[in-house]
């Protein structure tokens, strides 16, 4: 596959403060690169420099150091971005636009003719299931999620190679969550690449095939999805749902094994283990008093545990 997307030392400094000027390093010495058609996600915690990369890519901000480039031209050509799209997270349109306006006047933009402008416009609104009673109504009256979508559809309507998206599930509900990455995953298939930028982990793990973590600017992880959960698959605390058990002689039951807390619950009982290693013996106990296995399930996700942990990401300093 070939790179689409190629990062190399790009840095970003800051000076902040009045009087006394310091410097800031916002972004440093990032270096990574994109396949052709992948789905590639972009994790930080809030100020870890996503927004500050993506800005850099959008040569919104101009980089301290390094370099980038996008379909094999620089990012300081414009050319480039008649072919990507791009979502930020936080999309301001004109609020006396209607949705169906603001689509037909990005397509005139990129030049598309009147009549292919229309059909453009009412497609991608339909692609991110905006209702149609909307499409004619002033974006100012518009919800945070309505918007959302409004940005996603003006970020495709060009057909791009590649599309940029900034915290795109931002203020949608659940329903609208599922919609979206749905309308994400599908842009797999028509080979269109997607750089992911976003600090929900499960949005992440479900669409990606790649990702990088970043940590104060830094690049702390990057690698398959898979590869990364390797990297946080520590011992995890492990929930057992039972029925047709008594919480008090599972109690006694499991008094022997440390680490387990037990919670009755309608017909049955939690039981919440520190090690994947007593699980075995925690449903020996269940069994001896006449419990039904409901489920096993991992308390928390591999991928968070790289993020947050000390033993991962929450251990890369600034300081390298």
């Amino acid at each position: 596959m070939s790179h689409v997307i190629e990062i190399d030392g790009l840095t970003k400094d800051y000076q902040v403060g009045f009087w006394r000027k310091r410097q800031v390093r916002a972004l440093d010495g990032l270096s990574l690169s994109v396949e052709r058609g992948e789905i590639f996600g972009f994790l930080g915690a809030n100020g870890a420099g996503k927004t500050t990369t993506i800005k850099l890519l959008m040569r919104l901000i101009y980089p301290s150091e390094g370099r980038a480039s996008i379909l094999d031209h620089d990012i300081s050509d414009v050319s480039m971005h008649a072919r990507i799209g791009y979502l930020p997270e936080h999309p301001y349109f004109y609020d006396y636009l209607t949705a169906r306006e603001l689509l037909e006047y990005c397509g005139e933009l990129f030049g598309y003719r009147r009549r292919e402008r229309r059909e453009r416009a009412a497609a991608m609104l339909a692609r991110v299931r905006l209702d149609e009673k909307s499409w004619d109504k002033q974006l100012r009256k518009f919800s945070k999620g309505m918007l959302q979508r409004v940005g996603l559809a003006q970020a495709l309507v060009n057909n791009p190679e590649v599309v940029f998206l900034d915290e795109p599930m931002s203020g949608l509900d659940p329903i609208g969550r599922r919609e979206v990455r749905d309308l994400i995953a599908s842009l797999r298939t028509v080979g269109t690449t997607v750089f992911l930028c976003s600090h929900i982990l499960a949005d992440i793990e479900v669409l990606c095939d790649r990702a990088a973590i970043l940590q104060r600017g830094r690049l702390a992880h990057l690698g398959r999805i898979e590869d990364l959960r390797q990297l946080g698959s520590g011992d995890h605390s492990m929930e057992i749902v039972v029925a047709d058990a008594d919480a008090r002689r599972m109690e006694s039951a499991l008094a022997t094994l440390e680490g387990v807390h037990i919670t009755a619950t309608p017909g049955g009982a939690r039981i919440e283990v520190s090690s994947e290693g007593d699980v075995d013996a925690a449903l020996r106990a269940a069994r001896s008093c006449g419990a039904r296995l409901v489920s096993v399930n991992r308390i928390g996700s591999a991928l968070e545990e790289l993020f947050v942990n000390d033993g991962g990401v929450g251990k890369y300093s600034s300081d390298g």
